[in-house]
């Protein structure tokens, strides 16, 4: 598949409305928003929005920095693995994620060093609103949401209009080692799930993980069914913790009258 200039256009004006979205908290920087425009503008969603929701699946984990870390940015397989998956023939959803996490990890270099270049604009606009400079003020207080605008316009053009030479690059790789990446990309989204559960996972809920676990294994229950009995038990878990705390503040109550009562005795 062929992408023409107007299409590369249209994608790097959705990368920047995209990109710029993550200042504004709207939260359009996530791959399964990117890959969705994608497939809208290149008339094949379902391929973007599998795209989508397998670096979804893989980003829950390693897409969320902990501590110091700076975990890899969306647009990479949001934008550039959608295009390799929807334009180029034996790339799967999966070898797209896994071809795609490399331009990830640079465009978050990209995004920090954007980020440098505007470390001083929040006390240069503050300074302007000491003096009363509102035009200077709105310049600078916008600065850094135009230039992730600019840079999400760069990489999604650019992305898409040079899809020719990763196509040709992509063809270098054999056949064997591109299956590899397929089942590599198939295992990052258990290895996000994973992560996650590491932080999130307490011992009391194990029992519902294996329960899960079983539910979607051996009854082959879809995805909704299973969320529908963890919704479930989320429910039943926070009704009872909220009647313990009532019972709790209740006896601490009772136990602060019993106490001042004794004491009115004693007198």
């Amino acid at each position: 598949m062929q992408i023409t200039l107007i299409q590369a256009l249209l994608i790097g004006l959705w990368t920047a409305f995209c990109y710029a979205g993550m200042l504004w908290g709207i939260y359009t920087n996530r791959a399964l928003v990117l890959s969705f425009g994608v497939g809208v503008i290149l008339n094949d969603i379902p391929t973007a929005l599998a795209c989508g929701a397998v670096a979804e699946l893989a980003f829950m984990g390693f897409g969320v920095g902990a501590g110091g870390t700076v975990p890899p940015n969306p647009i990479g397989p949001g934008i550039i693995g959608t295009l390799m998956a929807i334009t180029m023939n034996g790339v799967t959803p999966q070898s797209a994620l896994a071809l795609s996490i490399p331009f990830a990890v640079a465009i978050q270099f990209l995004q920090t060093f954007v980020y440098t270049l505007c470390a001083g604009l929040p006390e240069a606009a503050s300074n302007a609103l000491k003096k009363q400079n509102f035009t200077k003020f709105r310049i600078l207080s916008n600065t850094t949401v135009s230039l992730f605008a600019i840079v999400g316009f760069f990489l999604g053009f650019l992305g898409a209009y040079s899809m020719d030479t990763l196509r040709n690059l992509v063809g270098l790789i054999p056949a064997w080692l591109l299956s590899g990446l397929s089942v590599a990309g198939g295992m990052l989204p258990a290895i996000g799930f994973a992560m996650v559960m590491t932080v999130m996972l307490k011992k009391e809920f194990v029992p519902f993980a294996l329960l899960g676990y079983a539910l979607a294994a051996f009854l082959q229950l879809p995805v909704i069914g299973i969320a529908i009995i963890g919704l479930v038990f989320a429910l039943k878990y926070y009704f009872a913790e909220d009647d313990k705390q009532e019972k709790t503040a209740g006896q601490a109550a009772t136990e602060t009258v019993s106490e001042e009562e004794s004491r009115d005795d004693w007198i």
